[in-house]
């Protein structure tokens, strides 16, 4: 009988000298993002000669390196990844891409790359029964949820098909929000997750029932010792590390302590030296999260600190005006980082250490009266050191990067080919109102419905065949069979047109069900023709498209859309949605943030969704949308929480500002 082959160590890296760090730690495989379309913009990230270099040299090490091209996707920017992917397939020639855009994955394959695409977790993948339709998107793996417990990662490996294998997150940062279900970042300001100008708006502070508090900024990932239990799960083949912020000293002593972890499993000493070594990456404080389903963990502790790196003490102020003394509470290196306070506080900046001082030394501060000046008593954070040791396990690295001689990079003419644009639709464009509870009495035209497990005695089975049945964002799989009824019933009753809000929940339906229209709905992040090609070749009818886009974005769409398309024109757009919620907060009660905007959390089945007072309302441009070829109008319907004052502004969402 063989050994199961062991899972691969796959480390982070957003510079150079990060990826050189997971190598010298033993990684298997390391995947990073380039200059363009990569969600973790705000990365230092590679150009594609630098990242050939590497590559080669880690390739002669055996070690992987995959690239993240795992960003939505504007209409007209098929050529430009096309060319960047052509220029990666000849010159780097990474293993694998990871994706979460239909359209770049298409467009990947136009190109002329031949490895492999990996679906990232920003494409929620969160139910087994969706895994069987990956193939046929050309995935051969998915990143799964970081909110998965490991009794819900075995349905997942023993839904997989054959030749789709699964990556699980064991360490780094998380998400308040499910991945690619969060728009809190894009909703206020433009700068959008799926396009990785995240801001991070859940680690700020906020007001809720009079108290200030950090109700949704959450503790690191750290499954440490319980990755045991993954060994046992083989369709799990990669453990996937996140931090391509973090510097080249998280990357070194995650990676070894995760490779200690996998080799010597049952080691009292390995595990000892393994949670020595995650002491030392200089993280958040660490949860298991759901991990273990007998003792689910919340991640958001508000009594404990959550920003990143290893306490150095606190400030206190200096004898001369401006300045301020830290008496260290460990030993600092010349070249280490200290992160000052926390980043939406007064004083906050990051410090380069010039000297040597010792555990229990004194460092002192000088801040310009410029500045924005701390106040006694604000923590101080170790984020990144430059150890001598660890710059003596690179140095060989560095001196066989250097042998390998630079590659002219080859300009692309790549033009992409999409699809056959649909005929105009003829009919009278359609307002559809979405609703969580209709009043029957009311509605006489066609409405949707949000398709719930909680309500679901309260269906309007009787008119299903009018009903436009919408699926939630994100489907747990604890709620799966209990969603696979529901359809069935709704489907022998006459319903026929689903809204599907993940691509991937076609699998719910029987096998060869006929006579079903199939709309992808707005959660599917849908923006560029390419993607609605992916879609109409997989059967769907039409699709909503991404309300992140920009007016001009939106109004040029339609003429290359393959499939009739509709948008969200009004109503309740969320923030986020998510698994857990403080115990703190209470639902339907409001949040204030510091520019007073308010919003409220409410649960529905499984999933806390995060709704803004304040509503999307694209109305003056509806008559210039339905000259562009849109055929549905949205209306999200949402109940309005006594305690929640709406608010008179409402949103164009990026209809002006534009996407970043």
């Amino acid at each position: 009988m063989t050994e199961a082959k062991k899972p691969e160590i796959l480390a982070p890296a957003g510079d150079p000298y990060s990826f050189l760090a997971a190598v010298a730690a033993g990684a298997d495989a390391v995947y990073c993002g380039l200059k363009h379309f990569s969600a973790r913009m705000l990365a230092r990230n590679f150009s594609t000669s630098e990242l050939a270099a590497l590559a080669e040299m880690a390739r002669g090490r055996n070690v992987r390196t995959y690239v993240a091209i795992n960003t939505l996707l504007k209409p007209d920017e098929a050529d430009k990844a096309g060319r960047l992917i052509s220029r990666l397939a000849a010159d780097v020639g990474p293993d694998a891409l990871i994706v979460q855009d239909l359209g770049v994955a298409a467009v990947a394959r136009q190109a002329g790359y031949k490895g492999e695409l990996h679906l990232s977790t920003l494409a929620n993948v969160s139910s087994p029964s969706g895994l069987a339709t990956l193939p046929a998107y050309s995935f051969s793996r998915v990143v799964l949820p970081r909110e998965l417990t490991v009794d819900e990662m075995r349905e997942m490996a023993e839904a997989a098909p054959k030749d789709l294998s699964l990556e699980a997150f064991v360490h780094g940062a998380l998400c308040y929000n499910v991945s690619g279900r969060c728009y809190w970042s894009s909703y206020l300001g433009g700068k959008s997750g799926l396009r990785g100008r995240c801001v991070q708006p859940c680690r700020r502070i906020y007001d809720h029932r009079g108290q200030k508090g950090r109700y949704f900024s959450c503790q690191d990932l750290s499954l440490d010792v319980l990755t045991k239990a993954l060994l046992t799960i083989p369709e799990i083949t990669a453990w996937k590390i996140e931090g391509r912020k973090k510097g080249p000293h998280y990357v070194y002593h995650t990676v070894a302590a995760y490779k200690l972890l996998r080799d010597a499993a049952d080691d009292a000493s390995a595990k000892k030296m393994a949670a020595s070594f995650l002491e030392q990456a200089l993280g958040r404080p660490g949860t298991n999260y759901n991990f273990l389903p007998q003792r689910p963990k919340n991640p958001i502790d508000t009594k404990e600190r959550t920003g990143s790196g290893m306490p150095a003490g606190k400030l206190t102020r200096g004898i001369k005006s401006g300045q301020w003394n830290l008496s260290t509470r460990v030993g600092l290196m010349p070249g280490d980082l200290l992160r000052v306070g926390f980043e939406d506080e007064p004083g906050h900046r990051v410090v380069k250490v010039t000297r040597t001082v010792p555990k229990g030394g004194r460092l002192t501060l000088t801040f310009d009266a410029s500045e924005s000046r701390p106040e006694s008593g604000i923590p101080v954070f170790l984020i990144d050191r430059r150890d001598p040791a660890l710059a003596a396990k690179i140095a060989p690295l560095e001196a066989a990067l250097d042998k390998i001689a630079p590659r002219e990079a080859k300009p692309s003419e790549f033009v992409a080919k999409l699809p056959k644009p649909a005929k105009p639709f003829r009919s009278e464009p359609l307002s559809l109102s979405v609703w969580r509870h209709p009043d029957m009495r009311k509605e006489k035209s066609p409405f949707g419905v949000w398709i719930s497990t909680h309500r679901a005695q309260n269906l309007p089975l009787g008119r299903a065949a009018m009903v436009w049945w919408w699926l939630p964002p994100v489907i747990w799989p604890d709620e799966e069979s209990e969603f696979r009824s529901l359809i069935a019933a709704i489907v022998s009753r006459g319903g026929k047109r689903f809204v599907l809000n993940a691509p991937w929940q076609t699998g719910l339906f029987p096998d060869g069900a006929k006579g079903l229209d199939f709309w992808a709905g707005p959660f599917c992040n849908v923006a560029n023709p390419l993607a609605l090609g992916e879609l109409a070749r997989n059967g769907f009818y039409g699709a909503f498209v991404s309300p992140e886009l920009s007016g001009e974005e939106l109004l040029g769409l339609p003429k290359t859309s393959p499939l009739h398309l509709g948008v969200v024109a009004k109503g309740a757009w969320p923030l986020g949605l998510s698994r857990v919620l403080s115990g703190e907060v209470k639902t339907c009660l409001p949040v204030i943030s510091p520019k007073e905007e308010a919003f409220w959390a409410v649960k529905y089945d499984r999933t806390y969704w995060l709704y803004a007072n304040w509503e999307v309302d694209l109305y003056r441009h509806r008559e210039a949308l339905v000259r562009a070829g849109y055929c549905v109008f949205v209306d999200l319907r949402e109940p309005l929480p006594k305690e929640v004052n709406r608010r008179d502004r409402t949103s164009h969402f990026n209809w002006e500002i534009g996407l970043l």
